[in-house]
């Protein structure tokens, strides 16, 4: 760590703990009222004797005061897993799956209650989709055969990974993680957002409990109870740790990759999506309002900004009301402007910067309408309204269940101007068309890690489309959408001239 500029990481780390809601760790008084209940750990854990740095310590079911006793304790965990082959993986990566579903409703609600964003409902559901995360059935060793014998490759595990999870999918992403982390043979650390660190740590405290009790292994997967810079700093440090998955902006990634060791990194998106006029506009006004509302439009894949050709502009707009979106005008538009962001001197050329204001992410629509001067009624899902492409909902990654709506002449401005508003992030793009030239020509000029044709953002994680389920997508660093695969090592094992039966 000490090649690393002590001052970036540290400006990092608040952002990556701080976006969404106070940087500050959470009080030892809240980490003690957590849902999770009493701790289990026999007095070692809060409040309990320090032990020394690196030593591992039993008991906990992965909740640790200390990172270097959790890492410790996850690479013991780590040895155990070898020992005990690909079917203790197989049973963790059932347990986690089943208590996922079976947990969903009082999970979902808890961590709601926390992070105080996003919707109920689709909490519930991105714990009961857990199920659609790959297994062991992915890390499947590849051979080759020749006349100079045979060449076996394997995947096998780097050992303990480091990772940093966000306040909007907190027990999802983590649970994830697990899955796919272990299903490659290791152990994993979180650093939790301090938003949703209660819930995390309850659902890693339950899934050790359940682990523990049918392999015997007692930590393979921890957490630090009170997630702050120097937990991370430590984290990033610890001598067992040799991959980290990383979750943030610009700014995450390069402190991720100035560690010295491997980094996963999932970046920022600002989804943007283009209807042309060949589209079925029921069909894509559908898809918008479920893609952009869903979680009140957390998902790091959600629509944000939708071009739509001028000869099926108004066709769109009226497709987009009778799907039950509510359209708000000129006037409204800038009072919710107004209360969504705040502008701070900006950079080169001076022109302000918007600045999203926290305490409307994640909200409901109708708590946007308000702000907006309008009465909408109970349930509506997605406000929506013209702008222009420069507009501060358009340019920003805004996370809110509002979608800016910018009429284009013909499909090159609709692309340009979705790379634009993509900012090159190359995370996710979405067109509505029936013209495969214009797909392709979209596809070509984004060249993003997730490319949805005519269905809503979550069909790119197998949800409504074919493929499988990751909450970490890997845009900066090239790994895209995660899975077991994404942890392991490659190793080439060779037998020269023999084995080679025929």
């Amino acid at each position: 760590m000490a090649a690393i500029n002590e001052t970036l990481i540290r400006d990092v780390v608040a952002e990556v703990l701080g976006r969404l809601g106070n940087p500050a760790p959470a009080p030892a008084a809240a980490a003690s009222s957590s849902p999770a209940g009493a701790c289990q750990c026999g007095g070692t854990c809060a409040g309990g004797a320090t032990k020394p740095a690196g030593a591992a310590v039993r008991g906990n079911f992965g909740v640790f005061q200390d990172a270097n006793e959790a890492c410790a304790a996850a690479h013991e965990a780590f040895l155990q897993l070898q020992k005990k082959g690909m079917e203790a993986r197989r049973k963790i990566v059932d347990i986690v799956k089943r208590m996922a579903e079976a947990n969903a409703q009082e999970w979902g609600r808890i961590e709601l209650e926390e992070s105080k964003i996003g919707r109920l409902d689709h909490k519930i559901e991105k714990l009961q989709i857990i199920k659609l995360v790959p297994g062991v059935e992915w890390i499947r060793p590849d051979a080759l055969s020749g006349d100079h014998g045979i060449t076996h490759e394997e995947y096998t595990p780097f050992g303990v990974v480091g990772a940093v999870t966000p306040s909007t999918h907190s027990i999802p992403t983590l649970s994830g993680n697990i899955v796919n982390i272990i299903a490659a043979g290791n152990a994993v650390v979180f650093n939790a957002h301090p938003s949703a660190a209660r819930c995390a740590a309850m659902a890693v405290r339950a899934y050790n409990q359940a682990i523990h009790r049918e392999t015997g292994i007692e930590n393979i997967a921890c957490i630090i109870e009170q997630p702050t810079f120097d937990s991370f700093k430590a984290l990033c440090a610890a001598d067992p740790v040799r991959l980290l998955l990383v979750t943030g902006g610009p700014g995450v990634v390069k402190a991720a990759m100035q560690t010295g060791k491997r980094a996963i990194c999932a970046g920022p998106g600002n989804p943007p999506v283009l209807v042309d006029g060949t589209a079925c506009m029921k069909r894509a006004a559908e898809s918008v309002i479920k893609g952009a509302s869903y979680d009140n439009n957390l998902l790091c894949i959600g629509e944000k900004e939708v071009f739509v050709l001028a000869n099926t502009f108004d066709k769109f707009m009226a497709a987009m009301e009778t799907a039950g979106a509510v359209k708000l005008n000129p006037s409204q538009l800038e009072a919710l402007t107004k209360a969504a962001f705040t502008f701070k001197p900006g950079h080169g050329g001076g022109c302000a910067e918007p600045v999203v204001n926290k305490d409307l992410i994640g909200r409901d629509a109708t708590v946007l309408a308000r702000h907006a001067g309008v009465n909408v009624p109970a349930g509506t899902q997605l406000l929506f309204a013209e702008t222009d492409a420069s507009h501060p909902f358009v340019k920003e990654e805004q996370m809110m269940p509002f979608i800016p709506v910018v009429r284009v002449r013909d499909v090159e401005e609709g692309i340009a101007a979705s790379k634009l508003a993509e900012h090159n992030y190359k995370h996710t793009a979405i067109i509505h068309s029936h013209d495969v030239e214009h797909m392709t020509a979209m596809a070509r000029a984004l060249d993003t890690t997730v490319f949805v044709k005519n269905g809503p953002c979550m069909a790119g994680l197998g949800l409504g489309g074919e493929g499988y389920l990751s909450y970490s997508i890997a845009t900066p660093t090239g790994e895209g959408v995660t899975n077991p695969r994404t942890f392991t090592r490659v190793r080439r094992c060779v037998m020269v001239d023999n084995l080679r039966i025929y």
